[in-house]
């Protein structure tokens, strides 16, 4: 089995948690940043990751998605949300639906520093208007991701990937 881990990330949280996915995959492997990254037909397996934007996949992870066409997959991405939050979820199911077609064996999600940009746009952004709720979820995710949600993102692939060597 040949597999693929691409991941687009822009400040190293999605980067960090593909790189624990990368590790853990016990076969001939290949892991690159999703600019540079080689055609998916190639690989049996295809771990993709993006940074969570307006609530589905950045655009470069959207772009990469489009072309994995009948694929066994797995998805992670990470937000500055909770993972257990409605936002993480939409993104997961917008991230499914990019990926219609495809066998996704494996999902994860997780929190991740927030780009100090995005922070600086939130005063003047009245759709996210900061209050104390938001205050401490980006507090609680400038803690993330960390060595406990790499361990997450490895059992939830694990399985899957060694289900797929056993075939």
């Amino acid at each position: 089995m040949k597999a693929l881990v691409v991941y687009s990330s822009k400040t190293g949280n999605t980067r960090m948690i593909a790189e624990a996915i990368y590790e853990i995959l016990d076969t001939d492997k290949e892991i690159y940043p999703v600019e540079v990254a080689p055609e998916p037909d190639d690989y049996d397996f295809i771990a993709v990751g993006f940074w969570v934007n307006r609530g589905q996949p950045d655009y470069r992870a959207k772009t990469y998605m489009e072309k994995i066409k009948n694929k066994k997959v797995g998805i992670f991405g990470t937000l500055s949300a909770y993972p257990t939050s409605k936002h993480a979820r939409l993104a997961l199911a917008s991230a499914r639906k990019m990926l219609n077609g495809n066998e996704i064996l494996a999902e994860f999600i997780c929190q991740g520093k927030l780009d100090p940009a995005v922070l600086e746009r939130m005063p003047k952004d009245k759709t996210h208007e900061m209050n104390s709720y938001r205050k401490k979820m980006f507090e609680e995710a400038q803690k993330h991701p960390n060595e406990t949600d790499c361990l997450y993102a490895q059992a939830a692939f694990k399985d899957a990937v060694a289900e797929l060597l056993s075939e």
